[in-house]
């Protein structure tokens, strides 16, 4: 009976450590599509900001010469 309890408890365990992976698993893959997302705003800010520089230059140029 003994052997037979621990195994119903090791089979119970790896059930509950396998769902936990799981559910941790599916917080990794949202933390990093978030992460994927952020980054891909911050390149279009990038973009953006060196599109602003430019602009500025262009109209600093003009206004100099």
């Amino acid at each position: 009976a003994p052997a037979r309890q621990v195994s119903g408890l090791a089979e119970q365990l790896e059930e509950r450590l396998f769902h936990l992976y799981g559910l941790h698993n599916e917080l990794i893959q949202e933390r990093l599509q978030e992460l994927a997302e952020v980054m891909e705003r911050v390149g279009q800010a990038e973009a953006e900001l060196r599109q602003v520089c430019r602009t500025v230059e262009a109209a600093y140029h003009d206004l100099c010469l």
